[in-house]
């Protein structure tokens, strides 16, 4: 049974759960074949943009609270399984290519991770969106009391995290959990996706890694950063192609 299916089309790998009926939550098969897939997108040339959706009424409800409580060594389980979808959603976050995320239904736990290590995330009208931890005696993982605060600011991170606050799509786009609200978020996304393809989208992947990394660097690492990617960049055909392009059309007066 696939868990994570993958596809590809005009540049744009598609990763999506395949779990309605849990509601998308990650086990540790589920954990690894999302893993395959993120490496996957990241080393096939052929990909310029990345899609992740979760099929079914409902995107992703973190972990499976089933997969917990029926393995023979639950603390053991559960350490692995946060293991493994922390360093899954970090290749997400860390790979040169832009990611789109189309939400819906109900986005907790963990699935705020997942959430989080999309460049742009849409959202039906209908979503929730909650902290989910604390109400199974659960603390945070996959890198959410890092990346929450970050996305809302501190005093919302912890309003979220502290009182069980469930946020509709509007608050959490006015909040910046997510980009757009649409009754359509997955062709919405796709769209996105696709125009991310179709443009310079090596540019684009490296601008996601400099913004991302720029959380965890100081002003001037950052800025050497940039210096030696930017210098790069004009080595590269895209950058040649849309320099001679620009300068071409300031030639001609268009």
């Amino acid at each position: 049974m696939t868990l994570v299916s993958y596809s590809c089309t005009d540049g744009v790998a598609h990763l999506r759960l395949e779990r309605p009926a849990s509601a998308n939550a990650f086990d540790l098969d589920t954990t690894r074949e999302f893993r395959q897939a993120v490496d996957r997108a990241a080393d096939d040339p052929d990909v310029r943009a990345v899609l992740v959706s979760g099929d079914g009424p409902r995107f992703c409800a973190g972990g499976d609270v089933a997969s917990f409580v029926a393995a023979d060594d639950p603390p053991a389980y559960i350490h692995q399984l946060a293991s493994e979808l922390d360093q899954a959603f970090a290749a997400l976050a860390a790979m040169a290519k832009p990611v789109a995320a189309a939400v819906q239904g109900a986005v907790a736990g963990a699935g705020l991770g997942l959430l989080l290590s999309a460049d742009v995330a849409v959202a039906a009208p209908g979503t929730k969106f909650v902290f989910a931890y604390p109400g199974i005696g659960f603390t945070p993982d996959c890198g959410v009391s890092w990346l929450l605060p970050r996305a809302v600011g501190s005093q919302r991170a912890l309003e979220l995290a502290l009182t069980g606050r469930v946020l509709d799509a509007a608050t959490a786009q006015d909040w910046g959990l997510v980009a757009m609200v649409d009754e359509d978020p997955l062709g919405r996304a796709c769209v996105l996706a696709s125009s991310w393809a179709k443009g310079p989208a090596v540019a684009l992947g490296r601008t996601r890694q400099l913004l991302r990394q720029g959380w965890e660097s100081d002003r001037t690492s950052t800025g050497a950063r940039e210096a030696d990617t930017i210098s790069d960049a004009v080595r590269g055909e895209e950058a040649q192609r849309l320099i001679a392009a620009f300068v071409a059309g300031r030639r001609s007066g268009s």
